[in-house]
């Protein structure tokens, strides 16, 4: 199950790095709330490619968000980095972030607010975390992922709503749902919602509009859109 065993990991940008807090998995053309649903366009291609790839995509013309590919090739399989607790160059991502960061936990407690705060933008779209070939990468540091991570259905869809495949460390200041960071998960739901065929490899990510906040909250916190060709 890649989506929860990326908890904990690190992502670095040059001198920034964050832990993963809270991922949330999107499964290809079994998942209709993933922008792979309906088959690869040329948007959304790096989904289909190898994994360890970085999905970067465009949302409500203003923000962006990372997706660390999971799945072989042509199964459009990712993982969104939805929130991450930072550890080192928070000046930079304080300077990236704006006035809108107030304390550490406002620097990447968000799909966009971490892409902001790491710089991260179509020109990464297609990096190589493994390699890190644009200077990004995932790394672990011995940290393991907790046993029992926090697990709800995934946040802001209007389609796929009902698979809980978002997964947190409870607790975290920095997980982007206040209503979600408390609540328990067992290893056994972990292994339900996992869909067959993507626990040996990773699991994906794009969404859709978050709709039962307002507009203005959603613009600032989600980086989620239709999926592609809906």
């Amino acid at each position: 199950m890649v989506a929860p065993a990326l908890l904990n990991k690190i992502l670095v940008h040059g001198e920034r790095s964050a832990r993963i807090v809270e991922v949330e998995a999107y499964c290809g053309s079994i998942d209709p709330g993933s922008h792979a649903y309906k088959g690869m366009t040329a948007r959304n291609a790096t989904m289909f490619g190898r994994p360890g790839g970085l999905y970067v995509y465009f949302t409500y013309g203003m923000h962006w968000c990372a997706n660390a590919v999971c799945g072989g090739n042509g199964e459009g399989v990712a993982v969104l980095l939805r929130a991450a607790a930072p550890l080192t160059g928070t000046g930079r991502m304080r300077e990236m972030r704006g006035r809108a960061a107030r304390r550490d936990r406002d620097l990447c407690s968000g799909p966009a607010k971490l892409c902001e705060a790491f710089g991260l933008d179509r020109a990464f779209d297609g990096a190589d975390l493994v390699t890190g070939d644009r200077g990004v990468t995932i790394v672990d540091d011995g940290t393991a992922p907790p046993a029992q991570p926090g697990n709800t259905v995934r946040i802001g869809l209007s389609a796929g709503a009902e698979h809980p495949w978002r997964w947190f460390v409870t607790g975290d200041e920095n997980v982007s749902a206040k209503s979600a960071r408390a609540a328990p998960a067992t290893t056994r739901h972990v292994e339900r919602a996992t869909p067959r065929g993507v626990s040996s490899t990773r699991e994906t990510s794009d969404a859709v509009p978050a709709s039962r906040r307002g507009k203005r909250q959603r613009r600032a916190d989600t980086s989620y859109e239709r999926p592609a060709g809906e």
